[in-house]
């Protein structure tokens, strides 16, 4: 039968004084190989030991000592170590570890659909813009074919009045869809400051100013898509440099002028 901790404990002090023997003292110094709490208790009899020596000049304590020593280390409380908790095997440990892994997996899984769905918005937004622009520029060919198979559209071809390099212009307009189209081509770059200005010449009244524009690098200008005013009949267009803001009166001279067929 194993002897229990207080046991060992008990025998502590025979030990000290040297009275253990046989299977008890093996057993004894076999547990302290294994207590710390019973290793921690020698030092502390071995000095009361002492201090009881030098107490006496005799070689070995008195009867009445050693009887002492035996009922105050009997009296002193025993200190009972709990046992360690079981060391928990690997196979444990790393099922502990499984929620965190999930968790962090979880939290990689969310970022990423996180940042995907940002970059599908974005993607979405760019192509909700083309095809607004797509739309507008579908909306404006529309509006310009309309006005070129126009059953009632004159076509009136503006020639220069008095200029070198020959500019020329073409004025496109249906009096059904109000709509006007106008494209010039061989025209100067107009001084700083200035711009060309289109005007509307009707059979009665005053030009009408139709909208002021430049040529691009080529010499070609075109204004698409322009209204026209409601309830005037045009007989002509012409064309003058104005100031760039533009006129409500025509400054002479006319530099190219058409009249309607």
């Amino acid at each position: 039968m194993m002897k229990r901790h207080e046991q060992f404990a008990d025998e502590l002090a025979p030990y000290v004084l040297g009275e253990l023997t046989g299977n008890d003292l093996r057993e004894l110094e076999e547990h302290l190989q294994t207590c710390a709490a019973c290793r921690r208790e020698l030092p502390a009899l071995r000095g009361d030991l002492g201090l009881l020596a030098l107490s006496s000049g005799e070689p070995n304590p008195p009867a009445r000592a050693r009887e002492r020593l035996m009922r105050a280390v009997a009296a002193e409380p025993r200190i009972e170590t709990a046992p360690s908790p079981p060391e928990l095997p690997r196979r444990s440990l790393w099922w502990a570890c499984v929620p965190t892994l999930a968790a962090v997996a979880l939290l990689l899984v969310v970022v990423g659909l996180w940042r995907n769905t940002g970059r599908l918005k974005g993607e979405i937004a760019e192509l909700g813009n083309r095809y607004q622009d797509a739309s507008l520029q579908l909306a404006q060919a529309q509006r310009k074919l309309h006005l070129l198979t126009a059953p009632d559209a004159v076509h009136v071809l503006l020639s220069p009045q008095s200029a070198s390099k020959h500019p020329s212009g073409t004025a496109i307009f249906s009096p059904s869809q109000k709509r006007m189209l106008f494209m010039a081509s061989n025209m100067a770059p107009p001084p700083p400051g200035k711009a060309y200005e289109l005007w509307i010449i009707p059979v009665m009244g005053a030009p009408i100013p139709a909208g002021v524009f430049k040529p691009d690098e080529h010499g070609n200008a075109m204004m698409m898509d322009h209204p026209m005013p409601s309830g005037i009949e045009a007989k002509a267009f012409a064309v003058t440099m104005e100031e760039e803001a533009g006129s409500e009166t025509p400054t002479m001279p006319i530099l190219i002028m058409g009249q309607g067929e």
